[in-house]
Order: structure tokens, then C-alpha cells, then sequence
């Protein structure tokens, strides 16, 4: 249980990082409201016209008598377009974080830099092209994998009661879990940590991975909100992928011992 309030502690530390650097945190605007744009012109489409998509996909319900066919089609409409919904949110920081590569990456260097007792941030040394390759293969990786867990929650939405009760929390357990992943990976990546070697690091300490991942993707539900807290949640995943990696974090060891003393 301590590793939940230790999750969500380093996403806390890393909105108050961006704040206090006000340079790094408006570059790291500009990825989150491109993509922003993107996906509200992808969702304002499924609105418009995911009763058509249904209609078109369920010619066998076209004899049926009113209200059914109505309810029936209206249920998988919205059903679809929570399924969007749920998709932007597991893919938002991937694009985001591909977007904007070069921000995100000279952020998470300047945190690693404050907080690392020599001053130094680890360095990848590989070229920019070779860096947005690595990314964007292991984005598509951890997007088919959060696809077949969207998909069996889909499926598992469909039971009673259970459908409507335990299938949404666990779905957001699993959102914040990729969302940290995505997160993570730019600290990460720069060590040479690669995506096997992650998802292995994330699961040994899974409540740490939601205390951080949970709270942020159900606040990136609210409009807007995803784009302002990006830059914080690139510096608090950088910090929490210094935990899991066993490297200091500079300040960290002083406020313990002043929480014992206390």
C-alpha cells in the first residue's frame, strides 16, 4: 500500500518541477495541443456519425420492432464511442509523447539533471531518427497490447452487473498502468532499458505503477486536462523511473529522515 502514495507522491513532484521551471513546461505544451486537436476532430466524427457506423454493421436488426432495434443500436453506439473514448486515452500519450520526442526528451534530461547528486543526466548517444524509431516500434507494441486488454473489457462489458461495476475499474488500473509505461519510456530509453526489461521493472512493483498511472489517466478523462499535466507527467515519470531503477534522487533522502524525526 505505501507504494500507491509513493506513485502518486512522484506525480505530484513532477507538476510542482514544471512550475517551478515555467521555460520546460511551455515547450512541453505545444505536442499535448496538436494532439489534442487531432483526437477531439476524431471523437467529434465518431459522434456524428457512430449511429450510421452501427446502423451499417447491424443490418439484422433493421426488421426489428420499436424500441428494440432503437435500444439495441443506441446501446452499441455509446458502448462505441466509450470504447473511443477509451482508446484516446490509452493512445494520448503515446502520440503525444511520439509528437513531441524532442521536447519531452530535453524535459525529462533537465529533471534527471536536478535530481541526480552529480548534477549529470544519463545520456543515450543515439541520433535523433534512431531514437523516434525505437519509440514509435515500442509505442505500436504497447498499443496492440492495451488494444487486446480494450478489447476484452469490451467483451467483459457485456456481463451483468460485473459489466458495469468491476470491468471499469479494472480498465482504468490497466490504463494507468500503459500510461506509465508510455511515460516512463522516455527516462528509460535514454538508460538503454528496453521494453521487455520495462514491463518487467513495472510489474514488480505494480502499485507504485498505479499510484502514479491511475489518478493521471482518470484526469486525463477531463477535456483539456491531459494536454497542462503532460510536461508534469514526463518529469514525475522520469523520478519514478529512477525508483525503480535504484538510482538516488537527490533531496529525497533528507525529507525521509525528516519524516522519521518527525
Amino acid at each position: 500500500m505505501r507504494d500507491l502514495g509513493v506513485g502518486f507522491g512522484y506525480l505530484l513532484k513532477g507538476q510542482r518541477w514544471v512550475a517551478r521551471h515555467g521555460r520546460q513546461y511551455g515547450f512541453g505544451l505545444l505536442p499535448g495541443l496538436i494532439t489534442l486537436v487531432l483526437y477531439a476532430a476524431a471523437l467529434v466524427a465518431l459522434a456524428l456519425w457512430g449511429a450510421d457506423a452501427v446502423g451499417w454493421a447491424t443490418p439484422f436488426a433493421d426488421d426489428w420492432s420499436s424500441p428494440w432495434q432503437g435500444l439495441f443500436r443506441g446501446f452499441l453506439t455509446a458502448v462505441l464511442f466509450a470504447l473511443g473514448l477509451l482508446l484516446a486515452v490509452l493512445t494520448f500519450t503515446a502520440v503525444t509523447l511520439l509528437v513531441g520526442q524532442p521536447f519531452y526528451e530535453s524535459l525529462s534530461e533537465r529533471v534527471d539533471a536536478d535530481v541526480s547528486p552529480d548534477g549529470i543526466a544519463p545520456r543515450s548517444g543515439l541520433p535523433l531518427w534512431r531514437e523516434l524509431w525505437i519509440s514509435a516500434r515500442d509505442s505500436v507494441r504497447i498499443l496492440a497490447r492495451a488494444g487486446l486488454w480494450g478489447v476484452l473489457l469490451f467483451a467483459l462489458g457485456f456481463l451483468p452487473f460485473v459489466g458495469q461495476t468491476v470491468v471499469p475499474v479494472i480498465g482504468f488500473f490497466v490504463t494507468g498502468f500503459f500510461l506509465t509505461e508510455e511515460l516512463a519510456a522516455v527516462a528509460m530509453q535514454r538508460r538503454g532499458v528496453d521494453l521487455r526489461a520495462r514491463l518487467t521493472l513495472l510489474r514488480s512493483r505494480k502499485a507504485l505503477v498505479w499510484g502514479f498511472g491511475t489518478p493521471l489517466g482518470l484526469a486525463f478523462l477531463v477535456p483539456f486536462v491531459a494536454v497542462f499535466l503532460m510536461p508534469g507527467a514526463v518529469a514525475g515519470a522520469t523520478l519514478l523511473a529512477r525508483d525503480l531503477l535504484g538510482e538516488e534522487i537527490a533531496g529525497e533522502a533528507e525529507e525521509t529522515a525528516q519524516n522519521v524525526t518527525s
